[in-house]
């Protein structure tokens, strides 16, 4: 189901870009829909916004086919319900599946990714944090020691035992002559069972035999800070559609 959010003509004043309408669709997880944004982002000039899900499973950089044993994880994974797919950009596995939301923007940030990438990682994490605000959730960005896919532009939430990472982000740039395309992407925890989704990602690093671990008390989701937020009361039923509207209207401007 693709459904537009906004109306294509909405702007982002900060980054001077204009999407070609927000989407919103279900179960996509396609590597070659990505760089066909980007293709029209270098060709044509359109930006696009989309807000996805994504089937259950586990998404791995292109570096870990390096691993030794990367094959036969990802057979061992694929028989019991966890598929592993390939991404370009760069960072660690991370989850995909229920109560996970991604967003995903394509544009051309005007530059190249030396003088723009922390530019893009900014506004995308500025976006993120301007609509978690509305549903009275505070964050800030920062990296968080033991998180999956950790990095500088994770944007994370302060509890009583201190930082936990509520979304990460990453890039992936192509470039055509002198022109730059950018997909800047960001994995929101919005409801899901973190301790579930550490558990498989440290049995995956294991079965490749990396010595990379996570620890599930490094990430929190959006449903356990709305309710810290607001005095211990649970979640609205439609959590997931507010939030979606809410970056809809912060990319909107």
């Amino acid at each position: 189901m693709n459904e537009t959010l906004v109306p294509p003509e909405a702007s982002v004043a900060s980054a001077g870009v204009r999407w070609a309408g927000i989407e919103w669709r279900l179960n996509l997880l396609d590597g070659d829909t990505e760089l066909q944004w980007l293709d029209e982002a270098l060709v044509g000039g359109q930006a696009r916004a989309v807000l996805w899900c994504a089937p259950r499973g586990l998404v791995a950089p292109l570096s870990y086919r390096s691993h030794a044993g990367f094959d036969a994880a990802c057979a061992d994974f694929g028989a019991a319900g966890w598929p592993v797919r390939l991404r370009r950009s760069g960072g660690g596995v991370v989850p995909q599946g229920p109560g996970l939301l991604n967003l995903s923007l394509a544009y051309c940030p005007g530059g190249a990714p030396g003088h723009c990438a922390d530019a893009v990682y900014a506004h995308l994490c500025a976006t993120l944090a301007r609509a978690l605000g509305w549903l009275g959730i505070e964050t800030h960005t920062r990296s968080v020691r033991g998180s999956f896919c950790d990095g500088r532009f994770n944007l994370a939430v302060l509890t009583n035992e201190g930082d936990r990472k509520i979304a990460g982000t990453a890039q992936y740039w192509r470039r055509d002559g002198e022109r730059h395309a950018v997909l800047a992407h960001a994995l929101l925890l919005l409801e899901a069972d973190t301790e579930l989704l550490t558990e498989k990602a440290n049995a995956f690093e294991a079965a490749l035999g990396s010595e990379q671990r996570y620890d599930a008390n490094a990430v929190t989701t959006i449903a356990h800070a709305w309710r810290a937020a607001h005095a211990g009361m649970a979640p609205p039923s439609d959590l997931a559609v507010q939030l979606r509207r809410y970056i809809a209207a912060a990319l909107a401007g």
